[in-house]
């Protein structure tokens, strides 16, 4: 495909890994418009909640081969390729933006909640990845599945936005779409200038962020509490 249109392609796919517990990676790739592979990135983050246990079947990316940058010659950009859950964690953008990437690309498989069928997640799940565009200064593309595939429904709105948080394209809920958006790269340069949130980051006070999670107390020590705003 890519060498009959002459464009660069992103996909997914499922790499074996030659382990003995069978789990393989979720791997997205870039090819070139040569028809050369020119960039793999393997899904980091597992999810293991209902309807989406791919701890079944997949195994977390390395940590030394986490979070790589490409820039392939003809493609006018840095692009970072991440895959869907991924999305979630600020950390995965944030350390994309301070590893040079103008653009990240998650493809994405998203739907109905199991457990919680009539909960529509949809709105949170764009907030959040627009939110992360917004704090580490990226231009986010997320194609998203639409469809069903037995109990679950997929929401499609797949979208694209910028570093100043505005969705530039976005298909719709239930069927195919062919997204085109034109991106202004300096727009990455001139929000960092005018909120520079890599410049005054504190390293030294996030050591709480790579501390081990107690399984027993995964949230923490739950108590109440109220707010009141005057």
């Amino acid at each position: 495909a890519a060498r009959a249109n002459q464009v660069f392609v992103h996909a997914s796919l499922y790499e074996k890994a030659p382990a003995a517990d069978g789990l393989g990676f979720n791997t997205a790739i870039l090819v070139s418009p040569a028809g050369d592979l020119v960039g793999r990135t393997r899904k980091m983050h597992i999810p293991i909640s209902a309807g989406y246990y791919e701890d079944t079947y997949f195994r977390a990316g390395p940590p030394e081969d986490a979070y790589p940058v490409y820039a392939p010659e003809g493609l006018d950009a840095r692009i970072g390729l991440p895959t869907c859950w991924d999305e979630w964690f600020p950390e995965v953008a944030r350390n994309y933006s301070l590893g040079g990437a103008e653009i990240v690309v998650y493809p994405t498989a998203i739907g109905s909640e199991r457990v919680f069928p009539d909960f529509d997640t949809q709105p949170l799940w764009q907030q959040v990845i627009v939110a992360n565009g917004i704090n580490s200064g990226l231009f986010m593309i997320v194609p998203n599945r639409t469809g069903n595939e037995g109990a679950l429904s997929f929401y499609g709105s797949s979208f694209i936005s910028d570093p100043y948080g505005r969705v530039l394209v976005q298909a719709p809920r239930d069927e195919e779409a062919v997204l085109v958006a034109d991106l202004d790269l300096d727009q990455r340069r001139d929000w960092l200038e005018l909120f520079p949130f890599l410049l005054t980051r504190r390293p030294d006070s996030y050591g709480g962020l790579t501390a081990p999670v107690n399984p027993s107390q995964p949230y923490g020590t739950g108590h109440y509490a109220t707010a009141v705003v005057k």
